[in-house]
């Protein structure tokens, strides 16, 4: 299986920087024992049990730099930016030889090769390369990463949009296309805000990276062949660029995707007695699947950032390959699950009673018999609210906004699981964009918001690496 325990995430690493500058601990684990909850009565969590950002707020010269920052992010170069991306179409088709992310990361890696960035391109599988980008302090320190996946979901039927799916129109104060809300308009936020703090010539202490992963819609084959690269290490803090809101989002659910096969005997529809149906059979099993589910709820509840955890019969086929035909009981019946989880649910638990409902069902039933296989998994993740990028984040957004920022939770799985559980890199999820309206008609996002993700990329950035020598 493709994943690795969080357990087997490195307790300590060094980051050696380059040129004989020195070196920075960091320490190891994001979690600790006490989990990411906010406050019981619901309230927001208040700026002043972030001591040390508040000192930071209060240093003249480092707000003047921060100001500085943002006086170089230029609107029209995001937006322009944003609308390149999105008229690029980065959906992955394995039949087609422009169905991937190439064009995409070819234009990412052209652009930051042009502003002066050390740039990598890597090929993960044919026509499917990550770009990597990666800009030195004038000092050392810690290293914080940007991550935004290049590739986008299919636009389904063009002709049900109101506008082309990949024109990148600007209507109004909204980009409309595919990916312009996940996430090609929150790469491009991170690719301005990083570029703004190297063209500011402020002092800064630390690495930025900026990582543009393929595959996030898919299997995220990108970031698992980053990490596995060895370019995770040394990584201090990730914030993963997903359209949330600019909610700080700083937990995410597992998943897990099972297929299950049941097995039967090919027969006339008009004599089922002479064959064994597997449909009939594959029902019984979403059934007991359904009532799995609700024990599962029954004993974890409602997380207070996941919400409930689910599990939901997604596919149902038979024959599970092959044309169906209505009057043939087919040889065989195939189910697929899409299991999400909150943290403190055990996938080998939820495994082992739908092997339960597997076996109770043969028990019933001697001609029941039916193959289980987890093709995928995805454990859940949470950083603690004490953790410093979560404390440089919650800064940088009371600077920007003048408020206190809203914290929740993602719902489904981004690149960020991986680079939590198998890096085991504090992670907070955030970004521009309504949160419902990814892989939908007419995905939108808007200007304004968007300027300010860029805003508090940069903020978050300058608050985490801030030398406090």
């Amino acid at each position: 299986m493709d994943v690795r325990p969080v357990s087997e995430g490195r307790s300590k690493a060094v980051l050696c920087l380059p040129s004989g500058k020195g070196s920075v601990v960091r320490g190891g684990n994001a979690l600790s024992e006490q989990d990411a909850k906010p406050p019981e009565d619901g309230s927001p969590v208040n700026r002043q049990s972030f001591g040390s950002m508040d000192s930071a707020a209060g240093d003249s010269e480092f707000l003047e730099r921060l100001e500085a920052v943002w006086e170089r992010i230029d609107r029209d170069e995001l937006i322009r930016f944003t609308r390149d991306l999105v008229c690029i179409p980065s959906v992955f088709c394995p039949t087609n030889p422009e169905g991937n992310e190439a064009r995409t990361a070819r234009y990412v890696a052209d652009y930051l090769k042009e502003k002066g960035f050390e740039v990598r391109v890597e090929e993960v599988s044919p026509g499917r390369p990550n770009v990597w980008a990666l800009w030195r302090g004038d000092h050392p320190g810690k290293t914080l990463l940007f991550e935004g996946h290049t590739d986008v979901v299919t636009e389904g039927r063009a002709g049900e949009w109101s506008y082309p799916p990949f024109g990148a129109e600007l209507v109004g104060s909204r980009i409309y296309g595919r990916g312009s809300c996940d996430t090609k308009g929150n790469l491009a936020a991170a690719v301005m805000a990083v570029r703004a703090i190297k063209d500011s010539g402020v002092p800064f202490a630390g690495r930025l990276l900026l990582c543009h992963p393929v595959d996030e819609e898919g299997m995220m084959s990108g970031i698992k062949h980053f990490i596995r690269q060895g370019h995770a290490e040394g990584v201090d803090g990730a914030v993963i660029c997903e359209p949330e809101e600019n909610q700080l989002c700083v937990a995410q659910k597992g998943a897990m995707r099972v297929e299950v096969t049941v097995l039967g005997k090919m027969a006339h529809g008009a004599m089922p007695g002479s064959g064994v149906n597997p449909v009939t059979r594959a029902a019984r099993f979403v059934v007991a699947v359904e009532a799995l589910e609700r024990e599962e709820i029954s004993r974890h509840g409602e997380d207070p950032f996941l919400g409930y955890p689910s599990i939901t019969p997604t596919i149902m086929l038979g024959p599970e390959s092959g044309e169906p035909q209505i009057n043939v009981i087919p040889a065989s019946a195939y189910v697929a699950l899409d299991i999400r989880t909150v943290p403190n649910q055990s996938h080998e638990e939820i495994v082992a009673r739908l092997e339960e409902c597997l076996a109770d069902l043969g028990a019933e039933d001697p001609d029941f018999e039916a193959d289980l296989e987890v093709i995928e998994e995805r454990p859940p993740t949470e950083t603690d609210m004490n953790d410093p990028l979560v404390q440089a984040m919650t800064a940088a957004y009371t600077h920007l906004t003048g408020e206190s920022p809203r914290y929740n939770g993602v719902p489904g799985a981004t690149d960020g699981t991986f680079l939590h559980a198998w890096a085991s890199i504090p992670i907070v999820t955030t970004g521009a964009g309504d949160r419902t309206i990814p892989h939908h008609e007419d995905e939108w996002v808007d200007v304004d918001e968007l300027l300010t993700t860029c805003r508090l990329y940069a903020a978050t950035a300058m608050h985490f690496c801030r030398d406090e020598s």
